[in-house]
């Protein structure tokens, strides 16, 4: 399981040069990956900000975690992913994801059917990505295109799935999954075994596994679910999360955290690698210098 560093907690700031310190110290911690979310109506553009880090933060991997479909034409998206995977020298992973019916509807756009846009985005996305060219009309997306020029290596593609129709677009079409919220048991009974059948009968590759989650090495746990638990209540409250809590057995949010000693924080690594995570983007969600300190020591061993 390869470990890399969710920078998200950052993006509220809008300072690229926080997150390019951020990024930088993910690199020279010998992380493998840096993930930036975006939210749909902070204002603060991922693709741009990573095009920004990779002019000067090497040897690592960049990637959204992720960018909503519904606000961009897939054209737009491919272009912005093309130009930035020219510009970080082909370390680009685009995540890419639905986003909540109730964040959309801040932007006045319907959630209508969201898996057949899934498969008619995914339809022009990834033959620009893949073949640099696309010919495709559906019901709400259409696109007759060709672009300028591929990037070689071309970027990378996950998407943040979690129901059974989601992962079989996911794994039938991309490199895999990005996950959020989503627990050890969950993973393996429910994500892995949907994704990989979809790939195996694509043809893919065996589909990477990328999971977040807030990770904290504390004498006071229960301070930090706390903590969580009061701070990031909308997470409890969107359907798509609250299906993944109902399959792991717990309440919210708070009871995901990876939060206690340095042995129980080991332990909680281990198994999200024996459920079969690939890659976890770590959020540390330290409190104090000591805390981050000891978490990221963790985190580098695990890397290792």
């Amino acid at each position: 399981m390869r470990i890399g560093i969710n920078g998200t907690g950052l993006v509220q700031k809008a300072s690229i040069d926080a997150i390019r310190d951020d990024a930088a110290a993910a690199a020279a911690d010998g992380f493998h990956s840096y993930w930036l979310a975006e939210h749909p109506t902070g204002g603060f553009d991922a693709l741009t900000v990573l095009s920004v880090v990779g002019a000067s933060v090497t040897d690592i991997e960049l990637g959204t975690a992720v960018i909503p479909t519904y606000p961009r034409h897939p054209m737009a998206l491919a272009g912005q992913a093309l130009t930035t995977q020219t510009a970080c020298n082909g370390r680009l992973c685009l995540g890419i994801g639905l986003s909540h019916k109730v964040m959309m509807a801040q932007l006045g756009i319907d959630f209508d059917k969201p898996i057949r846009h899934l498969r008619e985005f995914l339809s022009i996305l990834m033959p620009l990505l893949e073949e640099g060219k696309v010919k495709f009309e559906g019901e709400t997306l259409s696109c007759d295109a060709e672009v300028f020029r591929t990037s070689e290596p071309k970027p990378s593609v996950v998407v943040a799935a979690l129901g059974p129709q989601a992962l079989r677009v996911a794994g039938n079409r991309t490199d895999g999954t990005t996950l959020a919220w989503v627990g050890p048991k969950t993973i393996e009974e429910h994500i892995v075994p949907n994704i990989t059948e979809a790939a195996d009968k694509a043809g893919r590759q065996m589909p990477r596994i990328i999971a977040t989650l807030p990770v904290v090495v504390t004498a006071d746990p229960e301070r930090i679910r706390a903590r969580i638990a009061k701070t990031l209540t909308m997470y409890a409250e969107l359907p798509s999360y609250q299906a993944m809590f109902k399959r792991e057995g717990v309440a919210g949010p708070a009871d995901l955290a990876i939060a206690g000693s340095i042995a129980q924080v080991e332990d909680s690594l281990a198994r999200l690698r024996e459920a079969g995570v690939t890659d976890f983007a770590a959020s540390v969600y330290a409190t104090n210098s000591d805390e981050h300190l000891q978490t990221r020591a963790i985190l580098k061993a695990a890397n290792q």
